[in-house]
């Protein structure tokens, strides 16, 4: 056996190395300035130590501080200094853990009797900044799980000894070390504290431990930190429009939705919310028509039994709502998959049915954790733009693209400009045969590679029946979301013995793709609204128009041409108000309404109006039909323009 390895550089160059070089040896050997500069390395799509010994092949990148790939490594390691600050001001504090994604923030969970405060964040702050100063290098320690145990016992932190139990056996342990500060942690980390440059606490409050309510709760502080002052002035800038924008604060001000403890994170949408979710949902039946869909209802509520049947309640169980009736146990579907294999296996169907596409706009539950809910964008009630197509073999690539195609059509209509495309691979928990998984993932990596699109793998984060593909949009703040899914699936099929006839006469298992566009329609109105500031487009604007008398002399012709834009079917209000016009102006921008129609003496001795925007232009007086045919073309072509 070869004891080299060989690591493919960005530029396609290969360079061979001994098994057990570590990346910071890799950039030592390629000159000493880009060792100084690098903070990590990535190893097959995986971010990685620059201590951490290379075992195989594969694509190799050394990512520096001036790479904007640095940020996750720089906020985990500014996450140590955070935990070694709080240690210490109040040694008796127990650490916990750290965040797993760091692509923007950083945080901590600690065992205190007091809860902090924010003059304790700044006393937290300053500290960080002086173990900065000290510029410790990062120390990579692989130990046994005794060594492990041993060390956190004597510094009686027993929450770490309790998490040591959630690692599996077999596993490699690591400690990161800076200073006197070690904790346990997969890294990866800078080289030294001088690499962090920037730090800032953000907010701090009380969780669960592990996010469960049975337990206890710990105070938890968030931070964010980067490579220079400059990346942390503009993130700062970043979260004040990101606050403007905020959906649970928007929500409120225009009166789209709403939350109550009678049904903890559950949201209840008002008439003006309801008209968002609703004209949605419409624009996805268009594509159903368009891509030859058949919805489909079904219950919410079935036997358990199903969920054994599907894998669901020996996967899934932890985030399902159960029920008893009838001395039989019933779940409420978190997912509509299995009740599609059930309309399927109704009768036997041939070849010349494939595909089959049911499209299903049930409304799902989960048990989202109380800690991890937020606003819209985690819900335990909601619904999905589901589908699932049943195909054969060789139908997979053409509908996967078809799927491809809506996905693209739609995040182009809602103006979401930069898409990225992630295929997950097989998770550790999951149902199935290898090489059921392997099929599988080469037939979406072969449609994928037919049309040339671009993609990045996600090892193991696939669903736990199949691998999938996930797409990822920015908004208008340069954030990104996951949103759309496609997911192949050869094992619910199998599982609930579904049949096609073949043209060779026999019978043959169909394959499974799930599908979503919008994903949770509650998830996508929380994003829109903060995408779009609640300035929607004319097509989903809950109010098109709204209609503005100068004085009451006017009000007769403004009345008329309110009910004229309602018997066009545009959503239009009347202002009557016996108010000032520049306030009621405000007021309709405040409310993001797209059109102002302002009625003067003049305008209804015209029969027209004084059409405004809310962009603040303002068009002069057009008559009120050509004003109505304005809306009406620019909400049927769903148009982002006014």
């Amino acid at each position: 056996m070869s004891d080299q390895i060989e690591l493919t550089l960005p530029d396609g160059s290969v360079r061979q190395v001994a098994k057990g070089t570590t990346p910071l040896e890799v950039a030592a050997s390629i000159g000493p300035r880009l060792a100084q500069d690098s903070v990590g390395a990535n190893f097959d799509g995986r971010d990685v130590d620059l201590r951490l010994p290379l075992s195989e092949s594969g694509a190799f990148r050394l990512i520096t501080k001036r790479d904007e790939a640095a940020g996750p490594f720089i906020r985990h390691s500014a996450e140590h200094v955070l935990a070694d600050a709080v240690k210490r001001l109040w040694p008796e504090a127990e650490y916990d853990a750290g965040r797993q994604d760091h692509s923007e923030k950083f945080q901590y969970d600690f065992r205190l009797a007091q809860a902090f405060s924010a003059e304790d964040l700044e006393k937290i702050e300053t500290k960080m900044r002086e173990i900065l100063a000290e510029n410790h290098e990062f120390e990579r320690i692989e130990v046994s799980r005794e060594e492990a145990e041993g060390l956190f016992a004597e510094k009686g932190e027993t929450l770490k000894v309790e998490r040591l139990k959630d690692i599996p056996e077999g596993e490699t342990i690591t400690l990161y070390k800076h200073g006197e500060f070690v904790d346990l942690c997969r890294g990866p980390h800078v080289q030294q504290l001088s690499q962090v440059k920037a730090i800032r606490l953000l907010d701090t409050g009380g969780v669960y431990w592990k996010g469960d309510e049975s337990n206890e709760m710990l105070q938890r502080i968030y931070g964010t930190a980067f490579g220079s002052k400059k990346e942390m002035a503009a993130y700062g800038e970043a979260i004040e429009q990101a606050q403007a924008r905020d959906h649970r604060k928007l929500g409120q001000e225009l009166d789209l939705y709403s939350f109550n403890a009678y049904a903890p994170a559950s949201p209840f949408f008002h008439p003006k919310g309801a008209v968002l979710y609703v004209e949605l949902m419409r624009y996805v039946q268009d594509l159903y028509v368009k891509y030859r869909y058949d919805e489909v209802i079904t219950p919410q509520i079935l036997d358990v039994d199903l969920w054994h049947t599907s894998g669901h309640y020996e996967n899934y169980r932890e985030v399902m709502f159960f029920t008893d009736m009838d001395e039989r146990q019933f779940a409420v579907k978190p997912m509509n998959c299995p009740t599609h294999c059930l309309i399927f296996g109704t009768q036997l169907r041939s070849y010349r049915d494939l595909p089959i596409r049911y499209a299903d706009f049930g409304r799902l539950h989960r048990y989202e954790r109380s800690g991890v809910t937020s606003g819209l964008t985690r819900v335990r009630s909601f619904c999905q733009d589901d589908a699932h197509i049943f195909c054969t073999d060789e139908q997979i690539e053409a509908e996967v693209l078809a799927s491809v195609d809506m996905l693209t059509e739609i995040y182009d209509t809602i103006g979401f400009g930069e898409v990225d495309i992630e295929l997950s691979t097989r998770p550790e928990k999951s149902i199935g045969t290898a090489d059921m998984w392997e099929r599988a993932e080469n037939a979406l990596k072969e449609a994928l590679e037919s049309r040339d699109i671009q993609y990045r793998i996600a090892p193991g984060d696939g669903a736990f029946y199949g691998p999938k593909i996930d797409f990822h949009v920015k908004d208008a703040l340069g954030r990104g979301w996951q949103l759309g899914t496609v997911q192949l699936d050869y094992q619910l099929p199998d599982r609930f013995d579904l049949k096609y006839v073949g043209a060779d006469g026999g019978e043959h298992r169909p394959v499974m793709i799930h599908r979503a566009l919008l994903g949770s329609i509650e998830r996508f109105i929380g994003i829109l609204v903060e995408h779009t500031g609640g300035a929607f487009p004319v097509w989903l604007a809950p109010v098109q128009a709204i209609v503005l008398p100068l004085s009451e002399k006017v009000i007769d012709f403004a009345d008329e041409t309110y009910q004229r834009l309602r018997a066009a079917g545009l959503r239009v209000e009347l202002d009557a108000r016996n108010e000032k016009l520049g306030f009621k102006i405000r007021e309709a921008q405040i409310q993001k309404i797209p059109y102002m129609l302002v009625v003067g003496p003049r305008e209804a001795e015209a029969g027209a109006v004084a059409l405004r925007l809310r962009t603040g232009e303002d068009l002069g007086a057009l008559p009120v039909d050509d004003v109505i045919e304005r809306i009406r073309a620019a909400g049927d072509a769903r148009s982002l323009e006014l």
